[in-house]
């Protein structure tokens, strides 16, 4: 007769197995497109040519890195987009922070009726041609704040917060208050001290969506010294898909898409290389910011 215990340990054992080979497909699945990508952009258009499934550069070449690089406004972009998500992350910080906080105390009147209306702008908005006139009218148009300002305050990102404070003990700020705190000095002291998960979560989902952002270019300006990195990039991968198109030849389109897969590194690699310094955490941030006591 098999051993109760012995049975449950290899029934175990061949869980934990079958669980982690899932975990490694579903692993190699997700980096696998990025690997590939990774090597067609220093690969040769011959061998691109031969495979385009590589996960190795073969013809190890920098031509494509070389041709989107040695345009000046690329670098232009590049200060633009550090700009725009530097001051625009810490101003939706500051901002997103200042305004959850009195919405999560109790004693805080007519806070349910803030939070109705912030709600409200998660549903409903102007549209596009209201935002644009707005942005005329206040003179930012064609401006750097133009890319910096709009959308400055998520009430998404206010409501994660909201409810991280929230889940804060009260008798830490009770007792500040006792001890003749302020208000100003229990957030700074205090609350946000406890907050680094939460504002991590918060500073990564809006340098991301800064870094990104390219849609605020191409309508709030129109000084090419003025776009940001990503609609530098899609300006010239759309020239460069043109004029392969034009002349038609197999390899200038084996090259367009080496170019591609170049863009994709040089605008993914800056922002990935933040995601380490918050990893531990955004995955607390994001458990933690949603539940309220």
């Amino acid at each position: 007769m098999v051993n109760p215990i012995r049975k449950k340990r290899i029934k175990e054992a061949r869980w934990s197995f079958a669980m982690t080979t899932i975990a490694i497909l579903i692993a190699l699945i997700i980096v696998y497109p990025f690997v590939n990508v990774l090597a067609v952009s220093f690969s040769s258009s011959a061998e691109v040519y031969k495979n385009p499934m590589m996960i190795w550069p073969h013809g190890f070449t920098l031509n494509a890195y070389h041709d989107l690089l040695k345009n000046n406004l690329i670098w232009t972009g590049y200060k633009n987009t550090i700009i725009t998500t530097l001051v625009g992350t810490v101003l939706a910080l500051i901002l997103s922070v200042l305004l959850s906080y009195p919405l999560s105390r109790k004693d805080f009147r007519g806070r349910k009726v803030v939070s109705g209306i912030l709600i409200f702008t998660m549903l409903f908005n102007g549209g596009l041609i209201p935002n644009f006139l707005l942005i005329k009218n206040l003179k930012l148009y064609n401006t750097i704040w133009a890319l910096i300002l709009p959308g400055a305050v998520s009430a998404y990102n206010c409501i994660l917060i909201r409810s991280f404070f929230q889940s804060i003990p009260d008798s830490l700020t009770e007792a500040a208050a006792i001890d003749g705190a302020s208000d100003i000095r229990i957030l700074f002291d205090i609350i946000l001290p406890l907050s680094k998960p939460i504002l991590a979560t918060i500073t990564l989902f809006t340098a991301v969506g800064k870094w990104n952002s390219f849609f605020s270019s191409i309508v709030y300006t129109k000084d090419r010294n003025l776009w940001t990195l990503q609609l530098v990039l899609r300006e010239m991968l759309i020239a460069v898909k043109q004029q392969s198109q034009d002349i038609l030849d197999a390899s200038q389109m084996v090259a367009s898409k080496s170019m591609d897969y170049a863009a994709i590194i040089v605008a993914t690699v800056p922002i990935l290389c933040i995601y380490p310094f918050v990893q531990k955490y955004f995955i607390s941030g994001m458990t933690l910011g949603a539940v309220k006591e």
